[in-house]
């Protein structure tokens, strides 16, 4: 039973998984951040951010750019220009609908 796993453990399977997340969106590059947005609400910059919150409040030095290379493989502007394809009105429309502050 999960609640049965001792923290360390825990920690260790919970690392794992996200290390397998992060490995299966740098595969899949045909899947765009805006599809990701739509359909689950976080994207790699999402991810990307996450990790850097926590690098910060453990006072880790990491920058936002550092970050992104961790999630996104390579600098995310070579990501960018590699794989990013522009969204079109519908994906835009979907995105201002569902993520309205």
């Amino acid at each position: 039973m999960a609640a049965d796993l001792d923290p360390k453990t825990r920690t260790e399977l919970e690392a794992a998984a996200f290390r397998r997340l992060v490995q299966h969106l740098q595969e899949r590059t045909d899947v765009q951040n805006i599809d990701l947005m739509n359909l689950a609400g976080f994207c790699r910059n999402c991810l990307s951010k996450w990790y850097l919150a926590e690098a910060q409040t453990r006072a880790v030095p990491l920058t936002d750019p550092e970050a992104r290379e961790i999630v996104y493989g390579m600098p995310y502007d070579e990501w960018k220009a590699k794989h990013q394809a522009p969204a079109d009105a519908a994906k835009q429309a979907k995105f201002a609908d569902t993520h309205k502050h």
